[in-house]
């Protein structure tokens, strides 16, 4: 079992007071901790699934990476499960910089959308978008809940903790 290194904590962002500044706030918070989560784990290990479930490190990242151009970006997913696995020529450096693009360009529309009541808008996409502030807030489900997991997988990789 890896040893643990030196606990590096951040802890939540304090932001503005607007609902959206909280929302979007606790989003990034999220988004930086799992993808300094990822970075700098060694491979194989960060490929290599140390849980029953086959879940990896890489795996979330790619998977969190779906999700964020299927929720701002309007992008078709077909088979989820399928997110939650990298291609094997993809280094960490690579999966780590895909993530931090997409979350780019998913910042770039939620600049756009002031009113956190309104559609979604999502380009390419047919059908009844949810709210912007439903989306917020389920990104920041869904990121948080796999933080977590990458939190625990990177332990179980190297030993290091902390976000």
């Amino acid at each position: 079992m890896p040893t643990a290194s030196r606990r590096k904590d951040t802890p939540p962002p304090r932001t503005a007071n607007s609902e959206a500044d909280v929302l979007r706030g606790f989003l990034d918070y999220l988004r930086a901790s799992i993808a300094t989560k990822v970075e700098g784990a060694a491979e194989p290990r960060v490929r290599t699934a140390a849980v029953p479930s086959g879940t990896t490190l890489l795996g979330l990242l790619n998977h969190l990476t779906a999700v964020e151009n299927a929720m701002f970006l309007g992008e078709k997913v077909t088979d989820w499960q399928a997110t939650f696995r990298s291609a094997p020529q993809d280094s960490v450096a690579d999966v780590v910089a895909r993530y931090r693009a997409t979350v780019d360009r998913a910042n770039e529309v939620l600049d756009e959308c002031t009113d956190l009541g309104a559609p979604l808008p999502r380009a390419g996409r047919s059908g009844s978008s949810p709210s912007v502030r439903w989306a917020l807030t389920h990104m920041i489900e869904e990121t948080g809940r796999h933080a977590g997991h990458a939190d625990i997988l990177r332990e179980l990789v190297d030993g290091t903790t902390g976000r």
